[in-house]
């Protein structure tokens, strides 16, 4: 009757499988199914790393497993080029990105998902969906009904690309290879076949398609099948947990051995102590010295992103040795410490064997039964049974104590990796005074973005400096600066001296941002620079208060020639902490000054960009306006008038030389402007002399009011002026 069944069997199913269990005769299916074959499935090491080669096999995921897939399709990278710079005497840079699209297979059966992915071992996707680096992306699930995939149907042509139904794939269109030397990387998926865990039962009957039943087996998290036949499938199973295949007349099940009831043979049954039937029973033990002293258990570890896991048990004693396994199933730790000690118990009861002779009244035995024999000690398991001349012949061997399904056992520590999800894009467009000693002949602005997420990375932009008629690239954005908003506002004061009486509360964006105190020297050398509002200052002490807020103290006020914005701060004042490395530099056309810069940014979490607005006052080609102006009146009545000019790249301190020019030319515009008049001039030095008889002929005869600007090379600082009289 069995080998009808199995037979049948063998012929529905068709295929390797089917193949398989047609082959499994009468009593030997314990034996044959399990025994070790030289086509294996997938080891360990097959699904972490990621491979493209013609005929690689692909395996039947269950539960929840961290695989690497197979490249099925791809098209060659794509260049991309775009220029951006090119003031006047700078060249133009050409950029170059580039991207590709590919497909990888996950699973020879269908899945209900996956989570995340790895890119070169470092988070692509996060838990909540997200992507670390720009890529579209779809999953085709394996259904009977899948479709084909739009991307590769367009590069293939509609009737020579396969759906690949019954096949798991991911599609990856545009993924930007920046952040990865400009090359595809290795990719890793956290893949989601079934919901839950699986049994080694569940798996043997899913891949058998019901003609095997699952019974008791040990709980895996996951599990990736292969090999070219159910018994190299779960063969590494069956060496740690021992499953017997059991034909009940009508159909085979798979369970754990000992899951059923022990069958007693008495002692006094023929056969059992004595001569039986067919001679004398006999009772073997081997030495405890071949048995190894440890087994160890490779595995993968959820709780460690699925990374290879290891569990280890050992016995006392003189032996030497190990048994090492590995399995490509995901196991907690307590249950695979459990499976590794259950493993090394087995080889140690193994050392006993029997045979023994009964009559034919015992042909209802299975293989794979557990059997107690009277006078014996301990559980026996049927390992084979034959049948010649009415004698039934039985193969025992020694089956360890009940033990159970987990044990304490540590996972190891975690890798970590912080799963931050990207979030939207905060944008500033700053129009600062001149940082470096470059002295640019345009406008240039420069942008700071960030992201209320601490995974932020970066955004792409484009700059329109025609009212929007026009967009060209402008790269990318730098990494993230310190952005926040000022929750009060400090009063106006000079620049001479630090700002003892100000405090200045700022919330920042995201709680991964950082202030930090800075002495006084450096200060003096650059250090805590900020631009508040419109005003840049300095800040030697921030106060943490908690969640994102610092409280900035001992201020430097009106840096870099900004005392004009001192007295225009209002709550809400953007805050930016001012870092070359976190600024993007976007040169503006000179024709564009006075106009307004459009500045879009577009970065993961911005599907449809951030736009930042600007005033092109081009305040890094401004020279700062001058300082300490007089009017001094001579006794014949002739009026000194005089300043002190500063310079847009003048603001290091240099003992014993004056202070580099920064401009092309000296030149400064002097307004000199009455009730009732106005005269202007252009002077080549910061001096001069409004003499008796020009006052007279301009009729002053009340306040007079004095403004100079100073004539930069494109463009005039803004001025200083007083009123005398």
């Amino acid at each position: 009757m069995a080998t009808l069944v199995l037979a049948a069997a063998g012929s529905v199913v068709g295929g390797p499988v089917g193949g398989a269990i047609g082959a499994i005769v009468g009593q030997q299916i314990d034996a044959r199914l399990f025994a070790p074959k030289p086509r294996q499935g997938p080891r360990l090491g097959d699904l972490a790393v990621q491979t493209s080669s013609y005929g690689s096999q692909i395996p039947k995921l269950f539960g929840t497993m961290r695989v690497a897939g197979t490249v099925i399709w791809a098209t060659d990278v794509k260049e991309e080029r775009s220029r951006s710079g090119g003031g006047k005497g700078q060249p133009k840079t050409v950029n170059y990105s580039y991207s590709a699209n590919f497909a990888v297979a996950l699973s020879a059966r269908p899945v209900l998902g996956v989570g995340r992915i790895w890119a070169d071992g470092k988070l692509l996707r996060g838990a909540a969906g997200d992507f670390k680096t720009a890529t579209g992306y779809r999953l085709h699930l394996g259904g009977d009904n899948q479709a084909v995939d739009p991307l590769i149907a367009s590069v293939e042509g509609a009737g020579e690309t396969p759906a690949y139904r019954g096949l798991a794939y991911a599609v990856f269109e545009d993924f930007q290879l920046a952040d990865y030397g400009n090359r595809i990387p290795s990719l890793t998926f956290e893949v989601e076949a079934d919901a839950g865990g699986v049994t080694a039962g569940a798996v043997a009957a899913a891949l058998a398609e019901g003609l095997v039943t699952a019974g008791e087996t040990v709980m895996l998290g996951g599990y990736a099948a292969g090999g070219d036949s159910l018994r190299s499938a779960i063969a590494a199973l069956a060496e740690l947990e021992p499953l017997s295949l059991v034909d009940d007349g009508e159909t085979l099940r798979l369970a754990s051995r000992g899951a059923a009831a022990p069958v007693i043979l008495g002692e006094t049954e023929p056969g059992t102590a004595t001569a039986g039937a067919g001679g004398r029973s006999e009772w073997l033990r081997r030495s405890g010295d071949s048995v190894p002293a440890e087994a160890t258990l490779a595995y993968y570890e959820p709780s460690r992103d699925y990374q290879t896991g290891l569990q280890r048990a050992s016995r006392p004693g003189a032996a030497v040795g190990s048994d090492r396994r590995a399995v490509a199933a995901a196991l907690d730790a307590g249950t695979a410490k459990a499976l590794v000690a259950r493993r090394l118990e087995t080889l140690w009861a193994e050392r006993r064997s029997a045979k023994l002779h009964l009559g034919w009244s015992r042909l209802g035995l299975r293989a794979g039964s557990q059997l107690r024999v009277g006078g014996r000690p301990g559980l026996w398991k049927l390992a084979r049974w034959t049948l010649d001349r009415m004698v039934l012949t039985l193969e025992l061997s020694g089956v360890p104590a009940a033990a159970p399904a987990s044990l304490d056992a540590s996972p190891g520590r975690p890798v970590d990796q912080p799963d931050l999800p990207h979030g939207p894009t905060s944008l500033l467009l700053l129009d600062l005074p001149l940082l470096g000693e470059e002295l640019p002949r345009r406008p240039r602005l420069l942008a700071a973005a960030a992201g209320a997420q601490a995974g932020w990375r970066r955004a792409e932009l484009l700059a329109s400096f025609d009212g929007g008629g026009s967009w060209i690239a402008a790269g990318a954005t730098a990494p993230p600066a310190i952005i926040g908003t000022a929750l009060d506002a400090p009063a106006g004061v000079g620049p001479a001296l630090f700002d003892a009486s100000s405090r200045i509360e700022i919330e920042l964006l995201n709680e991964a941002m950082w202030l930090e105190n800075r002495s006084d020297a450096a200060l003096a050398a650059g250090a805590n620079l900020a631009m508040l509002g419109e005003e840049l200052i300095q800040f030697g002490v921030a106060e943490p208060l908690g969640g994102r807020r610092f409280r900035l103290a001992r201020l430097l006020r009106g840096r870099r020639g900004t005392e004009w914005a001192a007295s225009l701060h209002a709550a809400g004042d953007p805050f930016v902490l001012i870092e070359a490395e976190s600024l993007a530099a976007i040169d503006a056309p000179l024709g564009s000054l006075g106009g307004e810069a459009r500045l879009l940014a577009t970065g993961l979490g911005d599907p449809d960009g951030v736009l930042a607005l600007r005033q092109i006052g081009g305040e890094a080609m401004r020279p700062p306006s001058p300082v300490h102006l007089r009017a001094e009146m001579l006794a014949n009545g002739d009026m000194a008038i005089g300043w002190v000019r500063r310079s847009r790249n003048g603001w290091v301190w240099l003992s014993g030389s004056d202070t580099p020019l920064g401009e092309e030319t000296e030149s400064y515009r002097l307004t000199l402007a009455g009730e009732g008049f106005e005269r202007s001039l252009t002077l080549p030095a910061p001096a001069y002399l409004y003499t008796a008889a020009e006052q007279a002929a301009d009729g002053l005869a009340g306040p007079l009011t004095i403004a100079v600007v100073q004539l930069g090379t494109s463009a005039a600082s803004r001025p200083a002026s007083r009123i005398i009289g």
